[in-house]
C-alpha cells in the first residue's frame, strides 16, 4: 500500500501578524494524513516499545492539543478522550500511561481520523473568521511545531513496530533509493579547527519583537565560552562505524560509559539497532536494504557514540561547538520532503569551501552537552511550560535534525534531548577533539 508523497512544507509564518498561518496549519496538518496513508487500522495500533507511541496516538494526540489549547473548548473533546491522549501535561488533568497506548483499540483509526477533520475544520473557522487574539495564535504556531515533532515520531516509531514484526514488512515500497556514492571522498580537510573565542548561541525569546520561532529551551540567546578544539568535517559514515564494530567494539569495557557497558551486557548489543548480522544489510522504512558504506551511520545510542569516539581518539562535541559549526552552514540537507528516501545518504557533492558537511539533515548528532537550562531559561506561562523544562535531568543534547525530520523544522539553535540508551531515533554522530 503506498501513499503520495508529500509536498515540500510550507514555511512557518510569521505569528506576530497571522502571516499564512491558516495555509501552513492545513498544510502540516494534511501532511501527517499522507504520512498515514500507507498503515493499515493494524498497523497504526502498534506499540513496539513503552518509548514508542501508535501512530494512532500520535495522529490524536497532536489533534487534542488544538482542541485542548487552541480551541479551549470542552465540546470538541469527545468524552473520555481527554485522557487518553494527554502526553505528559499534568496540568491538563489525567492522562492514560504512556507504557500502554497500544492497548487503547477504542476509538478506532477511522474515529480518530474524523475527529482530526473536525477539529481542522473548527481551527479553519475560527482562523476565517478572523477573531484570533495573540495568544491564541501564538499557541497555534506552537501547536503546529508540535505536530512536526510528531510527524517524525510518527516515522521512528512504526519503523521499530515493523521492524519487529518477522515478516520485515515496509512501511512503504515506492520510497526512492539514495544509490551509494562510491566517489564520495571530499577534497576537503577532515578536521576543522577553531580558535578560543566568546560566541553567540541560542535564540532570542519567542514570540518577543523581532524573534523567530524557537521553543524555550533555546532560549535565551547568550554568550558562551567556546575553548579552542578541531570538529570533524563530516559525520562519522557505516564504514568506519563497522571497522568499530570488527575491532570488537562492543566487546572492550573500557571504552564504555560504565551505564553504557550494563546496557550492552544485558541487551546483549553486538551492532546498531537495525544492522542486519549479515554485515551487509540495514532495516530501513523501505525494508531491508543494502547499507551504504559512505552513508551517515544512524539509530546510535549516545552510549554507542560515545564508545565509537573513545574508541578513535576522539570525543563527542559539546552542544556549543556544534552550533558554532553550524552557524556558518546553510540550512539545507536531507529531510523528509519530497521524494525523500527517508534514510541518511552519503553526501551528493564534494564541499572545498572549509565550512562542516551534513550539519543538518541525515541524522541527529549526538553531543557530550547534558540537557539543561540556558542562564536565564524561562519556561512558557502556564501548563505549555511543561512542553520542554520538566525534563531537564538525565537528558543528552542532539543537534541538526535527520531524514525523517520536516523540512524548515530544525535551526542552528534547536535542541532535541533522548535519554542516553533511546537508539531508535535516526541518531548519529561527528566527532571532535581538543588540541594537543
Amino acid at each position: 500500500m503506498s501513499s503520495p508523497q508529500a509536498s515540500r512544507a510550507t514555511p512557518a509564518p510569521d505569528p506576530a501578524t497571522g502571516g499564512k498561518v491558516r495555509e501552513w496549519f492545513a498544510s502540516v496538518r494534511s501532511r501527517s494524513r499522507r504520512l498515514a496513508a500507507p498503515l493499515s487500522a493494524e498497523d497504526a495500533q502498534l506499540q513496539s516499545m513503552p518509548d514508542a507511541s501508535p501512530a494512532k496516538w500520535h495522529l490524536a494526540h497532536t489533534t487534542w492539543f488544538f482542541a485542548r489549547f487552541v480551541l479551549d473548548d470542552a465540546d470538541a473533546i469527545p468524552d473520555g478522550w481527554d485522557v487518553l491522549f494527554n502526553s505528559y501535561y499534568v496540568g491538563a488533568g489525567d492522562r492514560h500511561p504512556r507504557a500502554r497506548r497500544g492497548v487503547l483499540s477504542r476509538p478506532t483509526l477511522a474515529e480518530v481520523l474524523a475527529w482530526r477533520e473536525d477539529i481542522d475544520a473548527r481551527v479553519l473557522r475560527m482562523l476565517d473568521a478572523a477573531c484570533v487574539d495573540q495568544a491564541r495564535l501564538e499557541t497555534l504556531v506552537l501547536g503546529v511545531h508540535h505536530e512536526q515533532q510528531h510527524q517524525e515520531l510518527l516515522l521512528t516509531d512504526i519503523k521499530h513496530a515493523l521492524w519487529c514484526n518477522p515478516l520485515a514488512p515496509a512501511y512503504r515500497h515506492d520510497l526512492p533509493r539514495a544509490e551509494p556514492v562510491v566517489s564520495a571522498v571530499d577534497a576537503g580537510p577532515a578536521w576543522l579547527a577553531c580558535d578560543e573565542a566568546i560566541v553567540e548561541i541560542g535564540a532570542p525569546r519567542w514570540p518577543d519583537a523581532g524573534a523567530d520561532f524557537a521553543y524555550d529551551n533555546e532560549t535565551p540567546r547568550h554568550r558562551a565560552l567556546l575553548a579552542a578544539h578541531a570538529i570533524a568535517r563530516r559525520p562519522v559514515d557505516n564504514a568506519a562505524y563497522a571497522a568499530f564494530v570488527a575491532d570488537g567494539g562492543y566487546r572492550s569495557p573500557t571504552l564504555w560509559l560504565s551505564d553504557g557497558w550494563d546496557l550492552v551486557q544485558r541487551e546483549g548489543w553486538q551492532r546498531p539497532l537495525y544492522w542486519h548480522e549479515d554485515g551487509e544489510r540495514e532495516f530501513t522504512l523501505a525494508g531491508w536494504q543494502p547499507r551504504d558504506p559512505r552513508a551517515p551511520v544512524c539509530h546510535l545510542s549516545h552510549y554507542e557514540a560515545d564508545a565509537f569516539a573513545r574508541w578513535a581518539g576522539a570525543r563527542l562535541p559539546t552542544e556549543i561547538e556544534w552550533e558554532a559549526a553550524a552557524a556558518s552552514c546553510t540550512l539545507d540537507g536531507n529531510f523528509a520532503d519530497d521524494e525523500a528516501p527517508l534514510h541518511p545518504h552519503a553526501a551528493r557533492t564534494a564541499s572545498h569551501d572549509g565550512a562542516p558537511q551534513g550539519m543538518f539533515g541525515d541524522t541527529w548528532e549526538w553531543t557530550s552537552s547534558a540537557y539543561g537550562a540556558y542562564p536565564g531559561f524561562r519556561p512558557l506561562a502556564g501548563t505549555l511550560g511543561e512542553y520542554n523544562g520538566k525534563f531537564m535531568s538525565g537528558q543528552l543534547v542532539l543537534r541538526g535534525g535527520s531524514c525523517a525530520t520536516p523540512r524548515g523544522h530544525v535551526r542552528a539553535s534547536y535542541r532535541n534531548f533522548f535519554p542516553p540508551h533511546a537508539r531508535w531515533q535516526f541518531s548519529g554522530l561527528r566527532l571532535a577533539k581538543d588540541f594537543d
